[in-house]
């Protein structure tokens, strides 16, 4: 409810599936409906932050049909049917999560006359297996949702905030699954990723994996005019050629309100998955998953992991973000991508869009 606080901002309406006579636990019951009609006829704005693909396609569609501005903090949405609703209107990542934040970065960076070459994330730790007594653990300690908390274990999510940025940002990924690599800090973990960069011809979207007393942030790395080196050098940037631009926080829900002014002021969108994405989010089999098999919560799940992927490489691909509800039709491998071969997906309206944008 940060939002709620602001001078400038009212919230009017929460769409929730529950029934809101029983979410006593809810600081604003009043607020909340189940119609999407109601929120769409009371807002003159709809913020989007479900994590849920599927059930978020919906009422965005009716937000934008209905000529409202639609701000995200969902990268789970924006990759799977983000580029339909990029070409439907206002439709825009807040920053606040790490696409969002670097989006702002890249800003920032363009107007001091850098030119970027890593859109990079800060992830202090990867473990593609955790067990449930684990994931319990923390998403007591922490107090987030199970789900979530194996989704940021297991790198599910960091595989789709990067996709988001790439897709978003004009850049690409290394390899299938992102490099993720290790580094004695940011700057000289920035400066092996621009060096690959320059190798693949475009910026590269990654992240940086353990770097000792690394923030919760994001960073750029970026090249700069050669004149400009002498500068750069007495303001404490480094020798050059390649510059890291570090942003120590990201502060999620509480910068929500930045891009939701950016909205309705008339600003420009902030970042969105594009119109022509080239990266996706696949399902990879944690372990051997039988025929006839339903998934269930697949982001953040103990038998998939998100991994993203160059599209062109994998025309059968399906996105993560379809397969909750999906059956396998045959037997899948620990560490086989999912495709459009292995499941029948449960229809939807995500899945419709998802198709058109083929």
């Amino acid at each position: 409810m940060a939002l709620s606080r602001t001078d400038d901002l009212e919230v009017v309406r929460v769409l929730t599936h529950s029934d809101p006579s029983r979410r006593n636990d809810y600081p604003r019951p009043a607020l909340l409906t189940n119609s999407v009609e109601d929120l769409v006829a009371e807002s003159d704005l709809v913020v989007v932050a479900s994590g849920d693909p599927v059930g978020a396609t919906a009422p965005v569609e009716a937000a934008l049909a209905a000529s409202l501005p639609v701000v995200t903090m969902d990268a789970e949405l924006q990759v799977t049917v983000g580029s339909h609703f990029a070409r439907r209107g206002w439709f825009s990542e807040a920053e606040g999560d790490q696409p969002g934040c670097l989006a702002a970065l890249r800003e920032e960076a363009l107007a001091m006359g850098f030119s970027p070459l890593v859109y990079g994330n800060l992830k202090g730790f990867l473990n593609h297996h955790p067990t449930l007594k684990e994931m319990r653990y923390w998403s007591r300690v922490q107090g987030i949702s199970l789900d979530k908390t194996v989704a940021f274990t297991d790198g599910t999510k960091v595989q789709i905030e990067q996709a988001l940025v790439a897709n978003g940002l004009g850049a690409g990924i290394a390899q299938d699954g992102l490099l993720g690599i290790t580094a004695e800090d940011v700057p000289s973990g920035g400066v092996a990723l621009a060096r690959t960069a320059e190798d693949l011809g475009e910026p590269l979207s990654d992240y940086l994996l353990g770097v000792p007393g690394a923030p919760a942030g994001v960073f750029v790395t970026a090249r700069h005019e050669e004149e400009e080196r002498p500068y750069l050098q007495y303001y404490k940037m480094g020798d050059g050629p390649y510059y890291t631009l570090l942003r120590n926080y990201h502060l999620c829900h509480l910068e929500v309100a930045k891009t939701v002014r950016r909205a309705l002021g008339g600003g420009p969108v902030l970042l969105n998955n594009g119109t022509s994405p080239a990266v996706q989010v696949v399902g990879v089999a944690k372990k051997l998953l039988k025929q006839g098999k339903v998934l269930r919560h697949p982001i953040g799940s103990f038998e998939v992991r998100g991994v993203a992927v160059r599209s062109r490489d994998h025309p059968d691909l399906v996105p993560i973000g379809l397969l909750d509800g999906a059956r396998l039709t045959r037997h899948v491998e620990e560490g086989q991508t999912i495709t459009q071969n292995d499941v029948d997906l449960p229809e939807s309206r995500a899945l419709e869009l998802w198709g058109g944008l083929r």
